[in-house]
């Protein structure tokens, strides 16, 4: 076959674009490897202790260091890879993901289907064992709906899980409660909360004897799913003191703070979202317990894959602030017309409208969804109150996108640890303030990266799932003891909450416990 000389031209410069493409991939990513340093490796996490702590998705992180031991601030690309299985010549059924999280650290997920014999947890760095591993296991590792009650109390599960000694709400919310005289209280709660269907949804649970009991009150009473499935999975961790509790199912707190209140008629009522002018006691909102609970399960957002799923780093991301929501707050109609003003700085958009339909030819059309990894592409994030505080504020946390947040009465089971300035940019509840804040922010891009770190660090200490059921326990344990003098019984009418057993749980804590 004959070519031409300028044929031929062409083919030369075509296998000359290959070998230097080929050569600048090579080039590229043997840098980045030979720069990790394997033996120094870091490797922790709850997944590393399989046989002892449970969760529906166990996990653990790996993070890449030099030689000098420093952080690579960047993605190694693909240095790290695990494998997780039973020894026993069982093949366990076992998911498995791995979320780079582009700073240099990986997360590492993984969901049992069933009871796994001598599981083993191999990580290696260029095909090559890490020291010290793999980790193996002489018992049986069971997934969490198995009704495995690892611990016959709340203080050793705490301890086994590393749970912080203590939290300042909980602290602050059980203040007023000097005990809680149950039959006292429920009189009260019959008198105002039971009273009117249309106004409250509440629900009266009992745990007794480790079981889930409950009677509920009011029309709308369909947010009880999430409350039995976080005490249902508490119960398959440990042995709960018998304890009765009321819990608010609807988004706003209830219990109004007033002037020369009897503080014994204060109704001990747990609710997602506190306010300044409330009494409700706050536990982690159904939103992040959900995904706390259904991670690798039927959520798609939840702590651990937003994480693994930003496109840009700090530096490639879009200069400008976005936001997407339903229009549940007129501040919000106020951020379209602002941004709107300001298209140069904002990207924001309403995606439904409910409260304000009449409005939609004003401030609509109303946008298509996107996906919430996305929002990352740009730098800047709002955490902007709807009906109350906004249920997305940890995911903005533990992004690697700078948080502006709304002045707010306003609050979840973790923002008194939050200091503005520090975790994020405080903007004013009229957002009056907002365009001033956008442009300090990019003016000032290295102090705005490292209120993105401290915020990003809180986050992956204090949200992930570990410690929303930390939280969670925490809260039962302090609560319980205001409790000790009074008898907790089932009442009349009351629904038991089963456990829905897989057919492949076997579990036998004793035997169990023999095998460690």
């Amino acid at each position: 076959m004959f070519f031409s000389g300028v044929k031929m031209k062409e083919i030369i410069s075509i296998k000359l674009l290959i070998f230097y493409s080929a050569f600048l991939y090579f080039q590229i990513f043997s840098r980045a490897d030979r720069s990790v340093k394997c033996s120094l490796t870091k490797v922790w996490g709850p997944g590393l202790d399989p046989e002892n702590i449970v969760l529906p998705a166990r996990y653990f992180f790996i993070e890449a260091v030099n030689e000098n031991k420093v952080s690579l601030n960047k993605s190694p690309g693909s240095v790290f890879s695990v494998e997780i299985k039973g020894l026993s010549g069982k093949s366990c059924r076992i998911w498995k993901n791995i979320l780079d999280r582009k700073d240099g650290s990986f997360i590492v997920r993984y969901k049992l289907y069933e009871p796994c014999p001598q599981i083993s947890i191999s990580v290696k760095c260029h095909g090559e064992d890490l020291p010290g591993f793999p980790f193996k296991f002489s018992g049986i590792t069971y997934p969490d709906e198995c009704s495995c009650k690892m611990y016959n109390n709340i203080d050793d599960w705490l301890s086994a899980n590393d749970c912080s000694a203590s939290h300042k709400q909980i602290i602050n919310d059980l203040k007023p409660f000097s005990s809680i005289n149950f039959e006292k209280i429920f009189h009260e709660a019959e008198q105002t909360l039971f009273k009117d269907p249309h106004k409250s949804s509440v629900c009266n649970y009992v745990i007794k004897n480790n079981e889930v009991y409950r009677t509920c009150y009011g029309q709308h009473t369909g947010f009880k799913m999430f409350v039995d499935a976080v005490l249902l999975s508490l119960t398959r961790k440990v042995n709960l003191p018998d304890l009765e509790i009321l819990v608010n199912l609807g988004d706003w707190p209830l219990i109004e703070k007033k002037k020369n209140l009897d503080a014994s008629k204060i109704i001990p009522l747990i609710s997602w979202c506190g306010n300044d002018v409330t009494w409700d006691i706050v536990w982690p909102t159904y939103d992040i317990t959900e995904s706390s609970l259904e991670n690798m399960g039927r959520v798609t957002l939840d702590m651990l894959s937003v994480q693994g799923n930003i496109d840009k780093v700090w530096e490639e991301k879009i200069p400008k602030l976005f936001w997407r929501g339903r229009d549940s707050s007129h501040e919000r109609l106020k951020l379209i017309e602002i941004a709107r003003q300001h298209s140069d700085l904002i990207n924001a958009s309403l995606t439904n409208f409910f409260f304000f339909r009449d409005l939609e030819a004003e401030y609509g059309p109303a946008m298509d969804r996107i996906s919430f990894f996305k929002f990352f592409d740009f730098k800047y994030q709002l955490n902007l109150d709807g009906t109350v505080a906004a249920y997305r504020f940890p995911y903005l946390l533990v992004s690697d996108s700078l948080v502006f947040k709304q002045d707010s009465t306003y609050y979840e089971h973790f923002y008194s640890d939050l200091q503005a300035w520090k975790h994020f940019v405080p903007v004013k509840k009229d957002l009056s303030d907002l365009i001033e804040k956008i442009k300090w922010a990019i003016s000032h891009d290295v102090d705005a990266l490292n209120i993105v770190k401290t915020a990003q660090s809180y986050a992956r200490s204090n949200l992930l799932p570990q410690q929303i059921f930390c939280y969670h326990l925490q809260l039962l344990k302090e609560y319980s003891k205001l409790q000790l003098n009074s008898s907790i019984t089932v009442r009349p009418g009351m629904e038991l909450v089963p456990q829905k057993e897989s057919s492949v749980c076997d579990c036998n804590v004793s035997a169990h416990r023999e095998e460690l």
